[in-house]
């Protein structure tokens, strides 16, 4: 298991999230939460170590 990286990792965190927002744009909230469903299990399946996913979850949780 590795530590948590709750710091910015990305090259280009503003470019990202106008992505996100793009991905959202024209979708119903039941939608956009359908879409952020999905999202969210392609990255754990993708991060694929439940350990880390269950520390991600914690860390979330808290900020």
């Amino acid at each position: 298991m590795t530590a948590i990286l709750d710091k910015t990792n990305l090259t280009r965190p503003d470019d990202f999230y106008a992505d996100l927002l793009a991905a959202h744009e024209g979708l119903s909230k039941a939608e956009s939460d359908a879409y952020n469903a999905r999202l969210i299990l392609l990255m754990a399946n993708h991060i694929g170590d439940r350990e880390s996913l269950q520390m991600l979850l914690e860390t979330a949780r808290r900020k």
